[in-house]
């Protein structure tokens, strides 16, 4: 019977938080927050962690995921995207004689991911023909007036001719949320585009959004860790 599988990519190396994928937030390793979620959802069949880095692998295990394999050093570098790691679990899974139907990606440093939003991407992604559903939100402020500075230091807007139109005139911009990527097997497999006609989206609140990648984002997603996350 073909499975649903959680996969958690975590590399060992991240340059601008060091160890930010088991470095301790808010009382536990940051990826224990998405470990815990998949589990919390009680939709997948497996729950794997992808990585080349014994101690995450330890630790991920320690959290109740697996680490069946360990992630060879060409994919692991700062240079590699989400869909050929991915891929690379998904085939591994069919080497093993595994079936497998659905694979959700759920990034590592996604701590307030919530169980039910991986839930309704589940059931979007099978609401239709989609080849990934993914968790995107608005942007904050509205990009079609967006603007540069110059080399001269004055400014020049990106859509001069949007200056004079209202915001609530413009177009709704997402971006992506960076916490899940529902999508089918094969989408993984044949290097499938996530942003694109057969990819639909479960849009989340930009209150419960943060992404993390240098530390002054770390140090917001603990501001908004005190209020979310407290007991």
């Amino acid at each position: 019977m073909p499975i649903k599988v959680a996969i958690i990519p975590a590399r060992g190396g991240s340059k601008r938080i060091p160890r930010k994928n088991i470095k301790e937030f808010f009382g536990k390793p940051m990826i224990a927050w998405s470990i815990e979620a998949a589990k919390k959802s009680e939709i997948f069949d497996r729950i794997i962690v992808s990585t080349d880095d014994e101690e995450i692998a330890a630790i991920a295990r320690k959290w109740g995921a697996e680490v069946p394999f360990i992630r060879p050093a060409d994919l692991s570098d700062d240079h590699t995207a989400t869909i050929p790691v991915i891929a690379h679990a998904v085939k591994w899974l069919i080497s093993q004689g595994v079936e497998v139907s659905s694979v959700c990606c759920i990034y590592a440093t996604a701590p307030f991911i919530l169980e039910r939003d991986i839930q309704a991407g589940l059931k979007k992604l099978n609401s239709d023909k989609w080849d990934y559903c993914f968790s995107a939100t608005e942007y904050s402020a509205p990009i079609f007036r967006s603007f540069k500075k110059m080399e001269t230091g004055g400014v020049e807007m990106f859509y001069p001719d949007n200056f004079n139109l209202r915001s609530q005139d413009l177009p709704k911009a997402l971006h992506d949320a960076g916490q899940f990527y529902w999508g089918r097997a094969d989408s993984w497999l044949n290097n499938g585009v996530f942003f694109c006609e057969s990819s639909t989206l479960i849009e989340i609140p930009r209150w419960r959004v943060q992404d993390i990648d240098t530390e002054d984002d770390w140090y917001r997603a603990e501001l908004l860790a005190a209020l979310l996350l407290a007991k």
